[in-house]
């Protein structure tokens, strides 16, 4: 018997967090901090004065701060179990689920903010105007300043690669998806929540201008109209995306790479073929080719080293006689 090589010269991590994972964490745990300052501040200052503008907005901010928070639970979660074997591929879809988390809050504070806005507009309310145009600026700030902080590690790529090819007999069907896009979905998700809140303070300081000057009482509601209508847009796509991530859809752009390259030189054809994200910028593919008994599983895996997207690769090699 041929003795075989030591399977463990094989072996390797599947480890596919982002290149600035530890740096978005480290970013994520700062804004959280920010935000809960901000919102203890508010409501605070709200029991104090007795507003409720002021009760309301702290409230609303702790929404924020919450999902926030997931995020960075999330990147704390991902780094300590990112070598657990239970996680076949590893933990970089970690980000893709608490992302999924923070687009469900937001459209949940979405549909909150234009529900009461539209009440508002039928029930007009008394609004102290000087009392929470400052806040509103002070939030406004701090936002600001959130966003800064999560916009400079907002592009995110991987530094793991490796991919390996596996020898079988036979083939498998499995249905295809729609594409999906790239990216640190969790650090979007953190993202979006600090220009909802950004968003939300400018059309305030709008209204508010335009109620003290103009007597338009009217705007405040219909800013928040339309300020729950932009976040229900920004928490439909970060869900979508996440979604389609969480469901493993095909990534047509890569899917499309890989066809080119095995099948460009005409002499092997694809016959199954399985591309996924498995973090972020970080995708797996299983591979079914039919060759000529030349064509080896190692040679498929050559020619698939340019689709730098692919960090984790699995060849099937059926040899026609």
């Amino acid at each position: 018997m041929i003795p075989l090589p030591d399977p463990q010269a094989f072996a390797h991590p599947h480890q596919f967090l982002s290149a600035r994972h530890d740096e978005s964490s480290r970013r994520t745990r700062l804004v959280v901090l920010l935000t809960a300052a901000m919102m203890v501040g508010e409501i605070a200052a709200g029991f104090y004065t007795g507003s409720m503008a002021l009760l309301a907005d702290g409230f609303h901010m702790a929404t924020h701060a919450g999902a926030l928070g997931i995020a960075a639970l999330a990147y704390g979660y991902a780094r300590r179990h990112a070598a657990d074997a239970r996680y076949s591929f590893g933990t970089g879809k970690v980000g893709d689920l608490a992302g999924f988390a923070s687009a469900a809050i937001l459209a949940i504070v979405a549909a909150a903010m234009a529900f009461e806005s539209l009440l508002r507009l039928y029930q007009p309310v008394e609004v102290a105007f000087g009392e929470a145009a400052p806040v509103a600026v002070l939030g406004l700030i701090v936002n600001l300043v959130s966003a800064f902080l999560l916009g400079g590690g907002h592009a995110h790529t991987h530094d793991h690669s490796h991919g390996h090819a596996h020898d079988h007999d036979h083939g498998h069907d499995h249905p295809h998806h729609p594409a999906v896009g790239g990216g640190d979905n969790n650090l979007r998700g953190a993202y979006l929540h600090v220009l909802a809140d950004a968003l939300t303070s400018v059309l305030a300081i709008i209204a508010l201008i335009a109620g003290g000057s103009l007597g338009w009482v009217w705007l405040d509601p219909a800013m928040g109209v339309v300020g729950g209508l932009v976040i229900a847009r920004w928490a439909w796509s970060l869900m979508r995306d996440t979604a389609a991530v969480l469901l493993d859809t095909t990534d047509a752009e890569v899917a499309a790479e890989v066809t080119l390259a095995v099948e460009g030189p005409g002499d092997v054809r694809i016959a199954d073929l399985h591309v996924w994200r498995i973090g972020p910028e970080a995708h797996a593919a299983i591979i079914s080719v039919v060759a000529p008994l030349g064509v080896t599983c190692d040679a498929i895996r050559a020619r698939l080293a340019p689709v730098h997207e692919l960090k984790h690769i699995t060849v099937e090699c059926r040899h026609a006689a």
